[in-house]
């Protein structure tokens, strides 16, 4: 849901959109032996002496020509020995506007991208190191596993496997349609993006201890639309048992989502935007429209998804198999995954993605609540207030960082301690000293590269505060990777969350415990989001 989501100078893509595809390369040399893996050998590189990395290795066969919008399956074994040196391919997806701070040079795209990446500091497979599978962000449209930020040299020097994957994006992740339910052995359709996340844990499992990785010990991890992942696959019975924690950054999965087949909440089924993209693409008169879409170029795909709003957004849906149920309703029910999890959101999320035009009168401010909140108008507004102008744009950004964050992330934190799971909550807080930080603030995606340790990786020049923050960050979480639970070395007491007192931990310019994280707001899309659900 976005909040305000017709306002003028608020990108139509401004919900999560992390992250872009950019290559990296660090520097390397050419590995030792080959490894053996379950469907044939392969050749990696060392970043450094102390760090194993293999790119672009198959976790699922080309989802192409008859495979484009079907499960995917496992990829074929090889003879000899693969090299796998070089990222693959990014899945096919539109690029960022030009003035997006998350804009980058285009990158080589196809379909045939269902390749992941492994960093490992074990020597052999007797390590049994905890694990840590990264999945990206971008909206379910865009990104990739092979974005520099996410290179994993630093976090696997301090002991654990790394994992970074591609997923199909957009209508070849997440389209649903008649026909293809009607061909589906679960009558489902969509999900397929999330269908390749549990392909590629499932490859961790059979594989993982060739790496010196512990398949007992797997945290998934991801923010954005990588940690949307994170929430569906605690959600989902299909990953059962493929992980053993959870952490999301930035990124929930609780409300309402559209159905499959049917109308609801004010959302068109998922089939019937499907069927949108048939008209678009001018198959609905072919013989058979499903097999005339499988001939269209993934160009031909993308053109005319970015022709219409109501196709631009990638969406998980409730189709009775990946997700039997709304997914708010698996949580509130205690039928997740037994894990333990990290959930928390930045100070600043929404800054990155609107342009400076925002309204700026009080009285345009009033009425676009109205219209937004109806009954509950006058709440937002005691929740909200402008007294004058100059408040807007603040109040505007607020809104939309609970509603889309913060209040996502609490819900997730409750949901987890209903069901008796430990989850520790975060707020981070750090504004990085990069150009336009006074805009920008702690904005979405600025924790990432503190929590790979990667700040030497950035164009900007950080200081001791920042080099603190991303130790702090990356030890708590391989430490939750390890144990469960992220406490340990200088971090203050970090307390499992609970209703009651509410505890938080900000990673800010300090490290510091606080409670009751934006109490009165959360409460408000409490309120405002139960009256959604009962629509």
């Amino acid at each position: 849901m976005q909040p305000f989501d017709r306002l003028p100078g608020v990108r139509h893509a401004m919900i999560p959109l992390l992250l872009l595809a950019v290559a990296a390369v660090p520097s390397a040399r050419a590995a030792d032996s080959p490894l053996k893996i379950d469907t044939g050998k392969i050749q990696g590189t060392r970043a450094g002496d102390d760090v194993r990395v293999y790119k672009g290795i198959p976790y699922a066969a080309p989802p192409v020509g008859k495979r484009r919008w079907q499960p995917p399956e496992r990829p074929e074994s090889w003879q000899g020995v693969r090299q796998c040196t070089e990222f693959s391919p990014v899945c096919p997806q539109m690029p960022y506007p030009e003035d997006s701070i998350y804009a980058a040079p285009p990158q080589p795209q196809s379909e045939d991208c269902l390749y992941l990446n492994v960093w490992t500091p074990a020597e052999n497979a007797d390590a049994r190191l905890p694990v840590m599978v990264w999945i990206h962000g971008g909206a379910l449209t865009r990104g990739s596993g092979s974005r520099e930020l996410y290179d994993g040299t630093r976090l696997a020097r301090r002991g654990v496997v790394l994992v970074t994957i591609n997923y199909r994006l957009g209508p070849f992740g997440f389209l649903a349609h008649p026909a293809l339910s009607e061909e589906s052995s679960h009558d489902s359709s969509g999900n397929y993006g999330i269908l390749d996340q549990i392909a590629a844990l499932e490859w961790v499992q059979r594989n993982i201890a060739a790496f010196g990785g512990d398949p007992d010990r797997v945290t998934i991890f991801g923010e954005s639309a990588g940690s949307w992942s994170v929430c569906a696959l605690v959600a989902t019975p299909l990953a059962k048992g493929l992980f053993h924690r959870a952490i999301g950054q930035s990124g929930g999965c609780f409300s309402p989502m559209h159905e499959l087949s049917q109308e609801r909440y004010g959302f068109p089924a998922a089939e019937e935007l499907g069927q949108r993209l048939t008209k678009h693409l001018e198959c609905d008169s072919a013989d058979d429209p499903l097999a005339a879409m499988r001939e269209k170029s993934p160009e031909e795909i993308l053109a005319a998804v970015d022709k219409d709003a109501s196709l631009s957004r990638a969406r998980a849906n409730v189709d009775g198999w990946v997700f039997p149920e709304q997914i708010f309703n698996i949580y509130a029910e205690g039928k997740q995954n037994r894990v333990a999890a990290i959930v928390g959101s930045n100070a600043d999320e929404g800054t990155a993605f609107v342009s400076s035009s925002l309204p700026n009168s009080t009285s345009l401010f009033e009425a676009l609540a109205e219209r937004k909140f109806g009954d509950l108008a006058d709440r937002a507004l005691e929740v909200y207030p402008v007294t004058s102008d100059s408040d807007v744009r603040d109040a505007l950004l607020h809104s939309m960082r609970d509603e889309i964050f913060t209040w996502e992330m609490r819900t997730w934190a409750r949901m987890m301690r209903k069901a008796d799971l430990p989850a520790y909550l975060y707020y981070f807080t750090r504004v990085p000293p990069r150009p336009e930080s006074d805009k920008l603030g702690a904005y979405h995606a600025a924790e990432i590269v503190y929590v790979f340790d990667n700040l030497h990786l950035l164009p900007w020049e950080s200081d001791e505060t920042d080099a603190a923050l991303a130790d702090a960050m990356a030890s708590a979480w391989v430490r939750f990777a390890a144990s469960g639970d992220p406490n340990g070395g200088s971090l203050p007491t970090w307390k499992v969350y609970d209703i009651e007192a509410a505890p938080h931990l900000v990673f800010g310019d300090q490290v510091e415990p606080g409670h009751h994280l934006l109490e009165a707001e959360c409460d408000f899309f409490d309120e405002y989001f139960a009256g959604k659900r009962s629509e």
